[in-house]
Formats: structure tokens, C-alpha cells, sequence
């Protein structure tokens, strides 16, 4: 059983790529971009920000509250799959909400096209690196991982809604 993540070069460049897009960007507050505001899409870029920080907290409260995870250790962790919440739209909020908070939301924040050109890249290997976590926790949690990567989609949060909408009726 693995017991840790292994980074790869590709990590490192998605790292970067975070730290330039982020939205409080440092080619923006070092006058290196200039943006062209604009007030719809500042609303927008402002709301999917805020969705994609929900996203991205949210496992580091929930997976210390169901994900078993022993004291004095990361929020990482975890010592079972959890299924619910959040997790039972998605398997990686965390993954979706960097895509949506940083990759999506800086290009409408601060239209300018290297966000765009930049945020291509960032969403590609966030993607793969949540493949990565798959394996990763395959190998961790055998086939009832497997089991669960069945039932709810990785990031596909309209998917993973219709899936649980469609399984409550069935339910009932």
C-alpha cells in the first residue's frame, strides 16, 4: 500500500501556473499585465472565485470530520473513502474548485489573454493530477475506491447533481 504522493515535473508546472493566474495576481500587481475590466465579467469571475474557495476549503474541514483522519496529521490523511457531502458529487472538490477559483475565474477578473493562454495548461494538468490522486487512492483503498469512482463523477459537478438528483428518485 503507497503511503505517500509522489510529485512529478509536470506538478512543478502546475504550481507555477497556479501562482501566475492566481487571483490576486502577481502579473497584475507588478504592472506586468495590464487588464481591460469589465463589469460582467468581474461579477462572474467574482462569484465562480468565491464557488472554486468554497471548493477548495471544504476538505480541509470535512475530511478531519469523516475522513478519519488520526490526530496531529493532515487533513490528506484520511483513513476511509469519503462518500458524502460534497464528495457525493464529486471526488475531487478540492481539484474543481482550483480549476474554477483560479484557471476560470482570472480570466474574468482580469480579461487579458496570457490568463487565457495560461489557464489551457493549468486546467490540463490539475485534470491529470487528479487522475494521479485516482490511482493513487485506488491503490489505497482497493476496489471500494473503484466502487466509488463508479458512482460519482471526478469534477463533473453537473453530472454528479444529475446522478444524485436521479439516485434520490430512485430511492424513493
Amino acid at each position: 500500500m503507497a503511503q505517500s504522493y509522489k510529485h512529478h515535473f509536470w506538478d512543478y508546472v502546475e504550481y507555477l501556473l497556479l501562482i501566475l493566474c492566481f487571483p490576486l495576481n502577481p502579473l497584475v500587481l507588478l504592472n506586468i499585465v495590464e487588464p481591460h475590466p469589465n463589469n460582467v465579467l468581474s461579477i462572474a469571475g467574482t462569484i465562480i472565485w468565491i464557488v472554486g474557495m468554497i471548493l477548495v476549503v471544504y476538505p480541509v474541514v470535512y475530511f478531519k470530520l469523516k475522513g478519519k483522519v488520526n490526530r496531529g496529521k493532515s487533513y490528506v490523511h484520511t483513513n476511509r473513502i469519503v462518500k458524502t457531502g460534497l464528495y457525493s458529487i464529486i471526488r475531487h472538490v478540492q481539484y474543481t474548485g482550483g480549476i474554477l477559483s483560479i484557471f476560470i475565474a482570472t480570466p474574468l477578473l482580469y480579461p487579458h489573454w496570457i490568463f487565457i493562454l495560461l489557464g489551457f495548461p493549468g486546467i490540463l494538468l490539475t485534470y491529470l493530477g487528479s487522475r494521479r490522486e485516482d490511482l493513487f487512492l485506488i491503490e489505497k483503498f482497493g476496489n471500494k475506491y473503484k466502487e466509488y469512482m463508479n458512482q460519482v463523477p471526478a469534477m463533473n459537478i453537473l453530472t454528479g447533481i444529475w446522478r444524485k438528483i436521479r439516485g434520490n428518485k430512485l430511492l424513493k
